[in-house]
């Protein structure tokens, strides 16, 4: 007779709506995230009842891009580009301030730059991925395949490698540099630098791309700020003056034109990717000795400006026509661009200023007709109506009425006025902003699907708590965290300063706990008041992060990094931690080969840390510090990272064959801290050096959880909260530029798209792992106190129907938030990335940590 092993309704329900979560997050992206359609093939000369195109001043580009060259650090007082300065006072150098609309990320920018248009949101995602191809330009019309179509010479690139993705095949000569390896200010930039005296001899170009990396990574590593930034100008500053100084004198450059910016700019940490003046206000240069015949100089440098904007401000995408103009080439079909009209002078005929100004917008035009499906400029409107246009179609169409008046004029005499050329601009600009704002063309039936499926999934996730038992008495807090969070995701401000909501909630939560055990151990109780709160306080001020205070001093700046030998103490200590956790755990092996196991394992971690440091940021390594960097001196740093997961892999073999043979209750727990211990030592490999000694406080706050002995609800919230807060204070953000890439190649030689997203993963939600692990031992630890055992397991089943119904309602806030304010101002700069973030959080953090990792880990450590 056979028996058929019956799985509890919990189980039913969980797996349910852990299956309903990705689904939901699937199909609610492929309604928020779509590819915009773009016009097919390249731009011709047309509209021949203009005349012959003008003749364009230059024939040679050389295309300078400074990776986060913010417009302060070329134009403000104390810049290192004197030299570019001095080119702008005698006016052979033209500057604006670029605007870099979000996301300020190096792949849409170089998109919006080549193309002049507005690129998706999805490109921020892809560029992490450096072997992605889906993202090219190869079939998109671009300046770059404009030269290429001119037939005039042949196109080079050196430097980011982002420019071979996006331009496959494009370029004749190149090499590319990768942008990820942000520890190396130096030779990412000599590797550019090093091609430049060669081809400035060389006759056969007609277009020359250059893109440095090492400003950005300076930025990335130690904020604007850096004592290596100035120096790091000054050298870019240099290969302006190398550039310029060939265009004087080889005669084959005399007609080039060299334009020089930056992709973005940063914010005042360093990063970028979100939405503040810093980060979307790049510098612009137009340098040539041709351009004093149409300019008289400006001042430079000029007073820093707290809204980094200088000179002029233009749209990047304003890029695409106007060198169309200056090179002599057709506007590129899908730019949103306008002219910029400080170049007009070039071509003292009125009537030319006029065709390059209607090219122009018969091109935006051509957009227009084909986004909207019919030309919005095609109707008449009476002149009563014009008055007061209803909408903005309708103020196009008056306004293309009077540029269509004035360019019938113009064609009809021989002498046209120039006072259309501002109807004209103004009309270009009305267009820009009309298209830009139709950026997004949401779905949203899959919106609501998607939506409609978290829904499901948090009924399921609810019905999977009652089922497991849970006394609803006792889910107040962890009921009133949900709803303040979902409600909190509809206000940009509070996406932006998250983080001071798990700060506050866990501080509350802590505080709650004490008062509720007093009356089982007072002692116990006031040491959480005292000794939680403070580590709560040190983990609030750790990292400044979010956007308000980004950059701001906090512990890291104020204490760690001004007095290294303070960090090195702390960095060991947290070592220190994890060697003695290490040695109690291996107690079944002899004192001699585990001594020897762990001083190994933990000197060759400890090894890799400073060696990394080192590279990574070589102020905070001084002294003993570095004393001890040149004593381990000789292998690299990949080659150290993979003898450190070696040794905690193969260390992992005991704790794995405890588990296999030993059934008893004490071996079981023994192996489950073990793994632990040794996911720590992991965790500190991954983290910045100093971010290290964080885990000396996480270590004080699990005993503290411990000693209050906790019932599985209890752990639920405490964890929950944890994984939030430690995420925060590692110096993470729901902002594109809080993604640390520093340690997403540790140990690996080659680019590999699995081995980098699983390590970036693991590097960003460090602590968050860290408490999905110490939640199994808190609900292990409860199940020993539980006679029965019963209870125990009912507590995982509530423990994980409580996460899964807070992920799900979660997610469908957010949702619901980014669904509601789809027109919103900050729909790209916050709200967007905090569903990424929300992705993230879902499918990493909970279903592959919390319920795959955690569930295996209790599991095992069960009888």
């Amino acid at each position: 007779m056979h028996r058929h092993h019956v799985f509890p309704l919990s189980t039913v329900l969980l797996v349910a709506a852990n299956l309903l979560i990705p689904a939901a997050i699937l199909i609610f992206a492929t309604g928020f995230f779509p590819y915009k359609p773009f016009l097919p093939g390249l731009a011709r000369y047309e509209n021949l009842e203009y005349g012959s195109p003008p003749n364009a001043p230059f024939d040679r580009l050389i295309f300078m891009v400074v990776d986060a060259l913010r417009s302060d650090f070329v134009y403000a007082d104390g810049s290192g580009f004197e030299f570019t300065q001095s080119l702008i006072s005698n006016g052979v150098a033209i500057p604006f301030t670029a605007h870099a609309t979000s996301p300020t990320i190096t792949m849409p920018r170089i998109k919006a730059m080549t193309t002049g248009s507005t690129p998706s949101f999805l490109d921020a995602i892809l560029s992490f991925d450096e072997a992605d191809t889906s993202s090219t330009l190869a079939s998109q019309d671009t300046w770059l395949a404009q030269m290429k179509a001119k037939d005039t010479g042949k196109l080079i690139m050196y430097g980011d490698d982002t420019w071979l993705k996006l331009f496959p095949g494009i370029f004749d000569r190149a090499e590319g540099t990768s942008s990820f390896f942000v520890s190396d200010f130096t030779e990412v930039d000599n590797n550019v630098t090093r091609h430049i005296d060669g081809e400035l001899r060389n006759h056969d170009w007609n277009t020359m791309v250059l893109h440095y990396l090492g400003l950005d990574h300076i930025g990335h590593k130690a904020g604007p700020r850096s004592p290596n930034m100035v120096p790091k100008q000054r050298e870019m500053d240099g290969i302006v003056r190398k550039i310029y100084e060939a265009m004087e004198t080889e005669p084959h450059l005399q007609s080039t034109l060299l334009v020089f910016c930056g992709d973005h700019g940063m914010n005042d940490a360093g990063n970028h990717g979100a939405s503040s003046p810093g980060e979307t206000s790049a510098a612009l240069v137009f340098v040539s000795p041709k351009l004093k015949a149409i300019s008289k100089g400006l001042k430079a440098p000029v007073p820093f400006a707290d809204d980094f904007q200088y000179y002029s401000v233009v749209e990047q995408s304003d890029l695409a026509p106007t060198l169309a103009a200056l090179l002599g080439f057709p506007v590129p079909k899908n730019s949103l661009g306008s002219f910029i009209l400080d170049f007009l002078p070039f071509w003292p005929q009125v009537h030319d200023q006029f065709q390059i100004l209607m090219r122009n917008a018969r091109q935006i035009h051509d957009i227009i007709t084909a986004t909207l499906g019919s030309s919005p400029t095609g109707g008449q409107l009476d002149e009563k109506l014009c008055l007061n246009p209803a909408s903005t179609s309708e103020r196009l169409i008056c306004e293309w009425q009077k540029v269509s008046t004035a360019a019938q004029r113009a064609i009809e005499s021989s002498n046209p006025d120039s006072s259309w050329t501002m109807d004209v601009s103004k009309w270009l600009l009305d267009a820009q902003n009309l298209m830009s704002s139709m950026a997004s063309n949401y779905n949203m039936d899959r919106l609501m699907a998607g939506g409609a499926t978290a829904a499901v999934a948090s009924v399921v996730g609810i019905s999977a708590i009652a089922s497991a038992g849970i006394d609803p008495r006792s889910l107040g807090s962890f009921a009133l965290i949900t709803v303040l969070y979902g409600i909190m995701m509809f206000a940009s401000s509070y996406v932006e300063e998250e983080q001071h909501f798990w700060y506050w909630s866990t501080s509350a939560w802590l505080f709650y706990l004490a008062l509720k055990k007093t009356s089982k151990t007072p002692r116990s109780s006031l040491l959480v008041v005292f000794v939680g709160l403070g580590i709560m306080r040190l983990l609030r001020s750790w990292n400044q992060t979010g956007q308000k205070f980004a950059g701001e001093p906090d512990i890291v700046t104020m204490f760690l990094a001004m007095s290294p030998a303070l960090l090195w103490g702390l960095v060991l200590a947290s070592y220190g931690m994890v060697s003695w956790q290490l040695f109690d755990d291996l107690q079944g092996i002899p004192t001699t080969i585990s001594g020897s196991i762990v001083a190994g394992l933990v000197t060759s971690a400890l090894s890799f840390k400073l060696a990394f440091t080192n590279e990574d940021a070589p102020e905070l390594v001084v002294g003993l510090a570095k004393t001890v960097v040149h004593m381990f001196d000789g292998p690299s740093l990949v080659t150290r990272a993979r003898a450190v997961f070696l040794g905690i892999g193969l260390t992992t073999l005991y704790p794995v064959y405890l588990l296999a043979t030993r059934p008893n209750k004490l071996s079981r727990t023994q192996a489950i801290r073990t793994l632990h211990h040794l996911y720590t030592l992991f965790a500190l490999t991954q983290s910045r050096a100093t971010n290290a000694p964080l885990y000396l406080l996480f270590q004080g706050l699990y005993q503290l959880l411990k000693v209050l002995h906790l019932d599985p609800t209890e752990v639920t919230t405490s964890v929950l909260l944890l994984q939030f807060a430690s995420f925060f204070a590692a110096g993470g953000s729901n902002a594109i530029s809080g993604v640390d890439l520093s340690s997403a190649y540790n140990g690996i030689a080659d680019f590999d798209v699995f081995a980098v997203g699983v390590l970036t993963f693991l590097s960003n939600w460090a602590g968050p792992v860290w408490w999905t692990s110490a939640a199994n031992m808190l609900l292990l630890q409860g199940r020993e106190r539980d006679d029965a055992g019963e209870r125990g397991a009912g507590g995982f089943a509530g423990h994980m129907a409580l996460l899964t119904a807070f992920v799900a309602l979660s997610l469908g806030f957010v949702m619901a938030a980014c669904t509601a304010l789809r027109t919103h101002l900050f729909i790209w700069t916050v709200f967007s990335p905090k569903y990424l973030y929300s992705m993230a959080w879902s499918l990493g953090q909970h279903l592959v940590v919390n319920v795959g990792l955690g569930g295996l880990l209790y599991w095992l450590g069960c009888e």
